[in-house]
């Protein structure tokens, strides 16, 4: 986990702007030891202290609705999983009273020195099943103590008198405040907030852990179309990795906190958590508007959008890329000729300053075969024998290999195999990559004066989208080093060379296309939770 993002313990913050800048500004999660202490709740609600009379007595003619799930004590937060019933909180309490109460008994029991073994043993089995008598599939989450847009669901709005707002909050506008308690342990399903969170433990205990927003592609968040966007679809606890393979390294980026009583954990918007309670714990949450969102103005969201959706999409492109074992260091990688041995030439190449070889040579070699160095005789004997081999093996079927630029299918067929394969299925995309800038210049510069046919074939027809990629990539570096006068020249011998220019044009912007609509629906299954392969006709 980055540092940057390591979560931090606070046992003293006295300010807001002590929060602001060292905690909310960061959007890190942050534990404050002990920072609601001096709540009214934090004494008066206590369970072993006469907590459940008091609430009882304040607010037990109250209606809330109450989580009911079969699936407890793992309570999954969409609405397939669960279901909200109405429940007067006096019951809910007295369920509590009762679990409390057995509980209770049982540790004087196990203490009970006095009794034989065999009474001591039925007693416990007696009292055992008692306990099993109350029920466990019963959670009271997010049930309103105040809710600023709809005042009339604050069902709990009493208690509100018991909650003094942590100085470190200063006036911020809270969106609602809200009691969430178990009879019995729980543990809420993965997911994230769209506010900021401070979720502060009144009794009882909670472990929970943590993934950054970035750790969304591990997590199979839930289709953003859908009514619980905000849930993983990986059930942690028995996750089934045929079906999320990418969850197998979810726990590297997971970071686990324990809060106990009078603890209140900052919990950021798009931080994904994953709750455990232990038996009766009452927690409150207090949720506002981070200053991002409460900054963004409505009329801008499309352009917002299209700004973080550009932003993964590049970053996917980079990654795919080094999955498909693309190194990031290439000092003169490219395939050597004499038995894997560098030439002096090689050796000198590496010691030179980035740059200084092509200006120092203006593109004067390259041009004709016995110009080349051995290096790059191997390398264009490479590429000519597979472009041939392409297409022979084409010509054996009858059929000739199809242009990126003339058919979307083939290349969005090729795009999605190469982007989950390797170089296998593109040797020629591999050749390209192990080439050093210099060496593949001089070769493209060969295969114009020499070869044009192979070259335009090589481009139109043997490329795949992943190839086409890395060969644009390699004219970025190839510009680099080169002054403007040279890159202009290399440039017009290199399309020089095709029938057509604007249909090599053409096919090489296709083919990044392609490679880039991939990354982009890997974006929108890793982020968005949308497959756009098994979507239904039309979704597009």
């Amino acid at each position: 986990m980055e540092e940057h993002i390591q979560i931090k313990r606070y046992e003293e913050l006295h300010t807001a702007n002590e929060f602001e800048s060292l905690i909310e500004s960061q959007n890190v999660p942050a534990v404050l030891c002990g920072c609601i202490k001096n709540w009214r709740a934090f004494s008066l609600w206590n369970p072993r202290n006469g907590g459940l009379d008091y609430l009882q007595e304040r607010v037990g003619s109250s209606v809330v609705e109450a989580m009911v799930s079969s699936s407890a004590p793992v309570f999954y937060g969409d609405l397939g999983s669960h279901q909200r019933v109405p429940l007067p909180f006096s019951m809910f309490l007295d369920l509590c009273k009762k679990r409390l109460h057995m509980k209770t008994e049982q540790q004087h029991q196990h203490l009970d020195d006095d009794h034989s073994a065999a009474s001591q043993t039925d007693r416990t089995q007696h009292d055992y099943l008692s306990l099993e008598d109350v029920p466990e599939q019963i959670y009271l989450a997010q049930v309103p103590i105040m809710n600023c847009e709809r005042q009339e669901k604050a069902q709990l709005g009493i208690l509100r008198e018991d909650i003094q707002l942590p100085p470190i909050l200063g006036a911020k506008e809270l969106s609602s405040i809200n009691l969430w308690m178990n009879n019995a342990q729980s543990r809420s399903s993965t997911h994230y907030d769209p506010l900021h969170n401070l979720l502060c433990i009144i009794s009882g205990r909670k472990q929970v852990v943590l993934w950054p927003p970035s750790a969304s592609p591990s997590l199979y968040p839930m289709p953003i179309y859908g009514e619980a966007p905000n849930h993983s679809l990986v059930a942690l606890e028995n996750p089934d990795y045929s079906i999320y393979p990418r969850a197998e390294c979810v726990m590297e980026f997971g970071q686990q906190v324990v809060l106990e009583a009078g603890d209140a954990l900052f919990i950021p918007e798009g931080w994904f958590h994953q709750v455990d309670s232990d038996d009766l714990t009452i927690a409150i949450n207090l949720w506002w508007k981070s200053n991002t969102m409460s900054c963004m103005l409505e009329h801008m969201d499309a352009y917002y959008l299209r700004r973080i959706l550009r932003r993964l999409i590049d970053k996917e492109v980079g990654q795919q890329l080094l999955k498909l074992g693309m190194g990031v260091t290439r000092m003169c990688a490219h395939k050597l000729p004499n038995n894997g041995q560098a030439s002096h030439a090689d050796e000198s190449c590496s010691q030179m300053p980035k740059g200084m070889d092509l200006k120092e040579k203006r593109l004067k070699e390259g041009n004709t075969l016995l110009e080349l160095k051995p290096a790059a005789v191997q390398v264009l004997h490479e590429l000519v024998s597979v472009v041939h081999s392409s297409l022979t093996a084409s010509q054996d079927q009858q059929s000739l290999p199809t242009s990126i630029n003339n058919n979307e299918n083939i290349g969005d067929e090729k795009c999605e195999k190469i982007m989950s394969a390797d170089f296998k299925d593109d040797p020629a995309a591999e050749i390209l990559w192990d080439v050093e800038p210099q060496i593949l210049q001089n070769v493209f510069l060969a295969m114009a004066s020499n070869f044009p046919r192979t070259l335009e074939a090589l481009v139109l027809h043997v490329l795949s989208p992943v190839g086409i990629e890395v060969l644009t990539l390699k004219f970025d570096e190839m510009d680099e080093q080169v002054l403007e006068e040279d890159r202009s020249k290399f440039y017009e011998t290199f399309y020089g060379a095709f029938d057509d220019q604007t249909a090599a044009m053409n096919s090489i912007l296709k083919g990044k296309e392609l490679f880039t609509q991939q990354a982009f629906k890997n974006v929108l299954d890793k982020f968005v939770g949308v497959n756009l392969e098994s979507s239904k006709p039309g979704f597009r």
